[in-house]
């Protein structure tokens, strides 16, 4: 048995991991039939891991100051023992790039490689919304321009002007999103020849737009035609190509916050169902290597012990709850499935007729491909899963002092449970849903925002106005925010041109923050 195995101890070497990936890559394509993009492995320093945290889990990226204070805040608390350290970090890209720590134990490496280079991996490659909104072979490519094109404009315009319109930019990233058109594919090269050109043409655009009236039309009395004509959700996209006071390289840094802003759509829509399978992954991958007598039972102890550490679910009392771990949620669905595939009883062949004594490898990889999750969960977390878990729907009512239970273990309480959970998972539950509905072209050049509330839930007042402080940096006239509920009036925001930081004003009370 001991010719069998693949590494003894805990130390790694490189040729240990050869090894290791070869025969997780065996188990993966050949057996569970993955599909993924050639891997590329880098062994990195805690120093260097840390680094890769403050720059949003990217390879490279531009200088800003929040990712130098989230360096230094990670870097303290790791130091003084308040915080671990992820055993990986995983890049989609064409070559997939995995990031090992060489601290790590050879057990360690060996799970990371099967949960990342297989698992999220195929992940990336194979789901849709990857697919559709993401382009792994230039990401990298297009980063490193990003960097040169940023380093140059802070050698040129200085520091300061360029750490205040990033700040601007990244205040509004998350609605400067294509939700619904598919953009365009990352060229790096493409991006580079394009930039030279952009600029002219852009800034003569925008002279032509707000190029002041004819008298005769000013005088005309008529109605005012909205513009733009339908509602923008990208908006950086309509600052950058209207603002009457950007310049050039303003334009191209709003540019390049939205396209890298647009590479993490897909990633917090599929948190669930990413880690999920990406933990189911290397659950098979290592407990079939030990069938194979290819680990011995001293590093799968240590397996299984990492394995739970990922997958700790604190309960709702814990001072440590923050919600369901999607890892632990993620597993629990794909392996319920896996077992109503293989071991149905009476009520899985109720809940999922069509999966009951099917192959599991290709129910497991068809909710992987297609769905996101608030999809998956609406339509693959069983009754087991809710019980497991110990799920049940809470009301609570404002008149009353104690929470009422209004989804119990039952059929009807099971859906109630799950149409609710999923719910969560909507985008417009994560991210506020802010539009463009009005520019002023012909008189005072307002830019009028609606906010269109989820749920009835209303905006934090200061984090709001902070917000539209930055909007109005970039459009640089006056600035209005409506909140919206079921046509009902919530709140409205009022950013003046009064100095270069601009003066916010609250119009209506205040409350939730999101």
């Amino acid at each position: 048995m001991s010719d069998k195995l693949i590494y003894t101890g805990t130390s790694w070497t490189f040729d240990k991991l050869y090894r290791m990936m070869d025969a997780c890559e065996e188990i993966a394509v050949d057996d569970m039939g993955l599909d993924c993009f050639p891997n590329q492995i880098e062994v990195i320093t805690t120093e260097q891991m840390l680094d890769a945290y403050s720059s949003v889990g990217m390879p490279l990226m531009y200088n800003h100051w929040s990712f130098g204070k989230s360096f230094i805040q990670n870097k303290k608390q790791y130091s003084a023992g308040q915080m671990g350290l992820a055993y990986e970090l995983v890049i989609n890209s064409n070559p997939c790039i995995n990031y090992l720590m060489e601290e790590n134990s050879m057990t360690t490496q060996s799970l990371v490689i099967a949960h990342a280079a297989f698992g999220h991996n195929h992940f990336f490659k194979n789901n849709y919304l990857f697919k559709q909104w993401t382009s792994p072979d230039a990401i990298v490519d297009y980063l490193l321009f990003a960097k040169r094109y940023i380093r140059e404009c802070e050698e040129k315009y200085g520091n300061t002007a360029v750490e205040e319109t990033l700040d601007a930019c990244h205040a509004i990233q998350y609605q400067s999103i294509n939700k619904y058109k598919r953009p365009n594919k990352i060229n790096a090269q493409d991006e580079i020849e394009k930039q030279r050109s952009r600029s002219e043409y852009l800034q003569s655009q925008v002279n032509d737009l707000w190029r002041t009236l004819p008298e005769e039309k000013k005088k005309a009395k008529k109605e005012e035609e909205t513009w733009p004509s339908e509602p923008e959700e990208n908006l950086l996209y309509f600052l950058e190509k209207y603002s009457p006071i950007l310049t050039p390289w303003q334009r191209e840094i709003c540019r390049i916050v939205r396209r890298i802003a647009q590479y993490f759509y897909p990633q917090y829509q599929t948190k669930v169902m990413n880690e999920g399978f990406a933990s189911f992954t290397h659950h098979y991958i290592f407990n079939k290597l030990y069938d194979q007598g290819k680990v011995d039972d001293g590093s799968m102890i240590e397996f299984l012990k990492l394995h739970s550490a990922v997958l700790y679910q604190p309960s709702f009392d814990s001072p440590n709850y923050g919600g369901f771990n999607p890892y632990a949620l993620g597993f629990a669905i794909l392996k319920d499935i896996q077992r109503v595939c293989t071991e149905p009883d009476a009520e899985d062949k109720r809940w999922f007729p069509h999966l009951a004594d099917t192959d599991w490898r290709i129910a497991i990889k068809d909710i992987a491909a297609n769905y996101r999750d608030e999809s998956a969960i609406l339509q693959f977390m069983g009754p087991k899963v809710m019980r497991n878990q110990g799920m049940f729907n809470l009301h609570d009512e404002v008149h009353y002092d104690n929470y009422i239970v209004t989804s119990i273990h039952d059929d009807r309480g099971y859906k109630k449970i799950r149409k609710h959970l999923s719910a969560s998972y909507e985008t417009a539950a994560m991210i506020p849903d802010i539009q463009i509905t009005n520019a002023d072209v012909t008189g005072s050049r307002d830019l009028t925002l609606l906010h269109e509330s989820y749920k009835g839930k209303r905006l934090n007042g200061k984090t709001a106005n902070q917000v539209l402080t930055h909007v109005q940096k970039l459009w640089g006239y006056k600035v209005k925010l409506y909140t919206m509920h079921d046509e009902t009036l919530l709140d409205v925001f009022e950013c003046n041109q009064v100095s270069n930081s601009g003066v916010s004003s609250l119009q209506m009370n205040i409350s939730d923050d999101w």
